[in-house]
């Protein structure tokens, strides 16, 4: 169906468009394609009904303008007439129709008609086809929604629909009969979808331009025109009878003075999106008996997409049915029949060309395999809820197969899709502060390292002095005194003090890891041999993982073992459990050590890792123990972490070090890391 015009009748706005799939629900063509996110608008597939402009709340819609064409006709020397549709009166309430007319006649039409005389004609004519014997089922065709429906969507239906033209093109017919065929006409009225019908081909330079209501109110306010400033005008004959309620539901049939009888049922009434659409499935099936279906495509055409007016819908009608009392009351009846007279051989037939938009449903297995990659496995998992804009899954499955939809679109998939997005942030967030205080605390020991290698050096050589000369003097004491008890506190407290400095330069200097396979079994049997504990505490040990051998410097993970052990026992001072557990698990391997001691303070467990902090009485510990052992499970790429409890409130107390290295060595036998190297993952407590 090839169409004057290249510019599709309706667009998309894309500045403006939220997705929110309200069109795609409103449009009955389903014409709408949502792609990168964005609502476009299928010409081809289009009726232009207009429902997407009419609900789109953040007007993102935007129908072809035709201002600019009818300006340049305005402009010329032809004679052009405007035929106005008679829900003029809804869309203009606060001004006589006089008015009316003598402002479009000042934008420079030369004539203007109703509309509401084609509309007579039509009615006679429809009248006419229904009471001519043969029992012929008809459609009506006033609205080009519904027609450019059925060329679309039911071409087998096109004989069926009543070959009648519309009001507007018969009103054509008459103007060109009456003004020669050279006379411009402009059709102006509520709907968008009779820019589709002019320039289709079946009725092709009938109509020149179509104006929406909203149009004609940008023409006035642009060329500055006011209803006071113009001379009013009555509307050029021959004027409208009944065909004035056109506008409303069932106005066709009360203009051709045809019953709705229920009992009869051999006329039905359908009008809205939703109703049209049941109306002519039901016709086509054979499930509607009517010889005679009326159907608009909107709730009327004074709700049509081209109107601007806020008013509600019965009050809408309500200005149509006054009007129409208005005119039938004031004009000439014997005039009007005149008119119905002279015109009654007027050509009204058409035909309409098919232009069908069906596409063959997908391949069962291929919605159901689109339906899988929104989560919907069984029939249960199909909710129906229409927030896609399609009325079930399988529909937007079919679309989404098409091209015409995303998966994106079904909301419990994406609600769902976003609880997995949360539920990895607070993964990575978790991960990010982990790393954060890993890099805090690597800040922490590299700058503790520096200056306790600077203090190690200037103290030790002093401290050396003091330790010799205070052994010398010592030894030359020939017997115990009061002097031989002060020397030996000097030199007891004079080498603690050149432990605390070996510690530091242990702790502060770059050490390598020699990394060997160790059987990490026999190295917790070696920590553990020589250890003498209490009567009161009792070793557990237990290994998990067929291969025991790992690839770790024998020595330094051994002092490890020995500190945190060792630490241990000394949190059991009332007794308990030595628990020691080494688990192999892939490309990892874990030791656990736990106690069932007194535990360590929520507020102490960031800080257990930092240079000389204790907990122990002064001369118990110098804390660097945890910060060595720290260092060493640094080099060897792997992690230390503790749990603990000290509350007994909140359960058993005791805390437990697990420390995760790595079974195989990444690089070299030999690895040459720093203590003050920044670790992979952070020390975590809990």
């Amino acid at each position: 169906m090839p169409l004057r015009k290249t510019e599709p009748l309706v667009s998309t706005i894309y500045d403006r468009c939220r997705v929110c799939y309200t069109c795609v629900r409103e449009c009955p063509a389903k014409a709408i394609r949502i792609a990168g996110g964005q609502a476009q608008v299928i010409p081809d597939s289009c009726i232009g009904c207009g429902n997407c402009v009419r609900v789109c709340s953040q007007n993102a819609k935007r129908v072809r303008n035709n201002i600019p064409e009818i300006e340049r006709l305005l402009e010329s020397d032809d004679l052009v007439a405007a035929i106005v549709a008679p829900s003029f009166a809804a869309e203009f309430p606060d001004m006589a129709h006089t008015r009316l007319v003598g402002m479009i006649r000042a934008l420079g039409f030369s004539f203007v008609h109703e509309v509401g005389f084609g509309a007579d004609l039509v009615a006679r004519r429809m009248r006419q086809l229904l009471d001519a014997p043969g029992g012929e089922r008809y459609i009506s065709t006033a609205c080009p929604a519904v027609f450019g429906y059925v060329k679309r969507y039911h071409p087998e239906l096109l004989d069926d629909l009543a070959p009648v033209v519309s009001p507007m093109i018969a009103t054509a017919r008459v103007l060109r009969e009456m003004h020669g065929p050279d006379i411009r006409i402009i059709f102006i009225g509520p709907c968008i979808s009779k820019k589709i019908e002019a320039e289709s081909e079946e009725v092709d330079g009938e109509v020149d331009e179509v104006l929406t209501f909203s149009e004609l109110r940008g023409m006035f306010e642009s060329h500055g025109i006011a209803p006071g400033a113009v001379t009013p005008r009555d509307f050029n004959p021959p004027h409208a009878g009944r065909g004035s309620l056109f506008p409303v539901g069932r106005g066709l049939l009360e203009a051709a003075g045809i019953e709705e009888d229920l009992v009869d049922g051999k006329v039905v009434s359908a009008n809205g999106k939703a109703t049209f659409i049941d109306a002519v499935m039901e016709f086509s099936t054979g499930d509607v008996e009517a010889r005679f279906l009326d159907v608009l495509c909107c709730d009327g055409c004074i709700m049509g997409p081209g109107m601007t007016t806020g008013a509600p819908p019965f009050r809408r009608r309500s200005l149509i049915s006054r009007y129409a009392r208005d005119i039938i009351g004031r004009r000439d009846e014997a005039a009007w029949a005149d008119a119905m007279k002279r015109f009654a051989d007027i050509n009204l037939n058409r035909r309409f060309i098919p232009f069908d938009q069906r596409v063959p449903p997908p391949p069962e297995e291929k919605i159901r395999e689109v339906l899988g990659t929104i989560g919907k496995f069984r029939r249960e998992d199909e909710l129906n809820c229409g927030a896609c804009g399609y009325d079930t899954c399988r529909e937007h499955a079919a679309a989404i197969i098409r091209g015409h939809a995303e998966e994106e679109m079904c909301l419990p998939y994406s609600i769902e899709q976003l609880h997995s997005t949360i539920r990895e942030l607070n993964v990575s967030n978790r991960r990010l502060d982990e790393t954060r205080e890993a890099l805090i605390q690597s800040e922490k020991m590299a700058s503790m390292g520096q200056l306790a290698a600077g203090i190690a050096h200037e103290v030790n050589n002093p401290l050396g002095v003091v330790l010799m000369y205070a052994h010398l003097l010592k030894d030359a004491a020939d017997r115990p005194s009061q002097m031989t008890d002060d020397l030996k506190m000097i030199v007891d407290h004079a080498d603690r003090a050149k432990k605390i400095v070996s510690g530091l330069l242990h702790f502060a200097r770059q050490n390598k890891v020699f990394l060997k396979p160790v059987d990490v079994r026999t190295l917790v049997e070696e920590c553990l041999k020589p250890l003498r504990l209490p009567g009161n505490v009792r070793a557990e040990t237990e290994h998990r993982g067929e291969d025991p051998v790992a690839d770790l410097d024998r020595d330094q993970i051994l002092q490890v073992l020995n500190n945190l052990v060792h630490n241990a026992v000394a949190a059991m001072p009332a007794g308990g459990v030595l628990a020691v557990r080494t688990e192999r698990s892939g490309d990892r391997v874990r030791f656990r050590i736990s106690d069932t001691g007194v535990g360590i303070p929520r507020e102490n467990l960031q800080k257990i890792f930092e240079p000389f902090f204790t907990t122990r009485q002064i001369g118990r510990g110098t804390g660097l123990g945890l910060a060595i052992a720290y260092g060493i499970v640094k080099m060897h790429r792997g992690d230390i972490r503790v749990e603990s409890n000290a509350d007994p409130s909140q359960g058993p107390t005791g805390s437990t070090f697990i420390i995760d290295l790595p079974a195989r060595a990444p690089e070299a036998e030999t690895v040459d890391r720093t203590v003050s190297a920044l670790p992979d993952e952070g020390i975590q407590a809990a």
